[in-house]
């Protein structure tokens, strides 16, 4: 069982489903931050293929594709590679949390 965020099914859900319309990223940020959460990985981050996101979702390789370069965009995950032609690295971002910590500790 993997904890999820309140914010990430009352905010981020109706945000990229409702009104960006990217059922697809909503779907490829679950499964990351599911990995993400399994196995205490090294510094949090989940090495993954295009066609490993896919098939692990259900979906077309170019729609995970599409939903990362969405996530990104949106600042919603961080991608990393050691080489040109490595394996894609990601990291899920929470900039709720960020914003969140500098509200409070702001007079």
């Amino acid at each position: 069982m993997i904890a999820i965020d309140d914010y990430v099914i009352d905010v981020l859900m109706r945000d990229l489903v409702g009104h960006d319309r990217r059922v697809v990223s909503f779907l490829v940020y679950l499964w990351f931050t599911s990995e993400q959460g399994k196995e205490q990985r090294k510094g949090n981050v989940v090495e993954a293929s295009y066609r490993q996101i896919a098939e692990s979702i259900g979906v077309s390789k170019s729609s995970a594709q599409a939903a990362v370069a969405w996530l990104i965009k949106r600042k919603l995950l961080a991608s990393t590679k050691k080489t040109a032609t490595a394996t894609p690295r990601y990291k899920v971002l929470t900039p709720w949390r960020d914003y969140e910590g500098r509200s409070r500790n702001q007079p």
